[in-house]
């Protein structure tokens, strides 16, 4: 217990040296800050109002870093198991302890390129996965036509936007509030949800919003990894069709709206459908890892870097929808997701050899924050998130009869802005895993403790 006290107070020292490091607003026209005042703001701004007329191209380059002590403990059956005589515990955790994870750090580039025509790019210089540098994705954000002819289609574009990269996909608003690596200062908790949905593909979104209300259409080529390489399967296969790619349909239709001073709402509907693509990555594209190092894995395995989520593995003719309200009265806020999504892993079978039928997956998070101080730099905040699994680690599997593992987790945590740019906060989180296979990693699994992390992001 000393030794976490002194842990952490080392950290503490190491956020307050950051407190220097505030900048000077650079904002650009219609763009989400990275600092707080990019909390709570979702879909960028749509603002007839210039804030920043063009006169030449100009380069805004900023970035994030984050840094945790993380302090969890683990366990789960590990049942006795006797193989040709001899006693052996194959399901034994590995121990971990505290101390602090790997820093994690992003570099963005964004590009005022002509009036209307703006470009975002991220790097994650590194993660948990990924200790080098590669891209993460980026994008050209349209917002009027003035760049082709002044004043083409000005009354449209009054209340359109057209984003088209290799960009992370508009699925659900949880991917507003999630830590993308380094960039954890919009996210009140330390970890993002156990079923993590996130994705970066090719594609484009139309964006309509007027009075409040908000509407988006969006195609992408389906792919996570991009290649023009055939599947190795005959074009006849049920599963996977000969094919180069094909497509992903995204849409949201939503209202937000600030009903007073007081009082904000915001209701938005998600659907993610995927046709024949090689293999769909809904839940498992995050390459830069979870929060929560080195928990239920077992000891003397790999590295799982996704360690403490939840991937259903539907890979294949995927339908998801997710709901999320959002109200926000003075400084209490709510935050909901309910979430449903069904489809298969690569050729799974029945019982009889024949394709099997959808699997079905649901996960429901409800999380309160609460947020004060004079200019709201303080807040409290608590989540609870539940999934419930199709799973073929489930007790008593049957591939004619599926049966479900049911995970949970509750998480608490407080934070504090130093400055606008700099987020010190604390998290206790309790993940529990049930209904799982006797003889299985996470038979009767959980982990519990509590982990610290520093922001900055500018």
């Amino acid at each position: 217990m000393k030794k976490l006290v002194s842990n952490l107070a080392l950290l503490i020292m190491l956020t307050a040296v950051t407190v220097s490091l505030g900048q000077n607003k650079r904002s650009l026209n219609n763009y989400r800050e990275p600092s707080k005042e990019g909390i709570n703001v979702f879909e960028a701004p749509k603002d007839t109002a210039v804030i920043k007329a063009f006169d030449g191209v100009t380069v805004r380059i900023g970035g994030a870093s984050a840094l945790q002590f993380q302090s969890l403990d683990h366990e789960n059956s590990n049942p006795l198991v006797v193989v040709e005589g001899e006693d052996t515990y194959p399901y034994k955790l590995r121990e971990i302890g505290g101390n602090f994870n790997l820093a994690t750090a992003n570099l963005d580039l964004d590009v005022q390129l002509h009036d209307g025509l703006r470009m975002h790019l991220r790097t994650y210089l590194s993660s948990r996965h990924h200790p080098e540098p590669y891209v993460k994705g980026g994008y050209l954000q349209i917002d009027n036509l003035n760049f082709i002819n002044e004043g083409l289609l000005a009354d449209a574009m009054r209340y359109v936007t057209v984003k088209i990269g290799h960009m992370e996909n508009n699925y659900g608003d949880t991917h507003f509030r999630r830590s993308d690596n380094g960039q954890a200062l919009y996210n009140p908790f330390v970890g993002n949800l156990i079923m993590d949905a996130f994705t970066t593909e090719v594609g484009a979104e139309l964006y309509y919003q007027r009075d409040g209300f908000i509407g988006m259409v969006g195609f992408t080529n389906g792919k996570l990894n991009q290649n023009v390489n055939k599947s190795n399967v005959p074009d006849d296969d049920e599963f996977n069709k000969a094919s180069t790619g094909g497509a992903s349909f995204l849409a949201k239709l939503g209202y937000d709206k600030q009903i007073n001073d007081d009082l904000r709402f915001r209701i938005t509907g998600s659907l993610y459908n995927t046709g024949d693509v090689p293999s769909s990555y809904l839940y498992s594209a995050d390459r830069t890892g979870s929060r929560y190092y080195g928990v239920m894995i077992l000891d003397g395995a790999d590295d799982n870097f996704r360690s403490g989520r939840y991937n259903p593995n539907l890979r294949n003719k995927i339908t998801a929808i997710m709901i999320n309200p959002f109200v926000k009265y003075q400084g209490l806020e709510f935050f909901g997701t309910i979430e449903m999504a069904n489809g298969k892993a690569d050729n799974e079978l029945n019982g009889s050899g024949e394709p099997a039928d959808d699997r079905k997956v649901t996960q429901f998070a409800g999380e309160l924050i609460y947020r004060f101080g004079e200019t709201e730099n303080f807040f409290l905040g608590a989540r609870y998130n539940v999934v419930s699994s199709e799973d073929k680690d489930a007790k008593d599997w049957d591939p004619d009869n599926y049966t479900k593992i049911n995970i949970s987790r509750f998480q608490v945590s407080a934070g504090w802005f130093l400055t606008k740019n700099v987020l010190a906060k604390l998290e206790y989180v309790s993940q529990s895993y049930n209904d799982y296979a006797d003889l299985n990693t996470y038979n009767d699994g959980k982990f519990n403790g509590i982990v610290f992390e520093s922001v900055i992001s500018f």
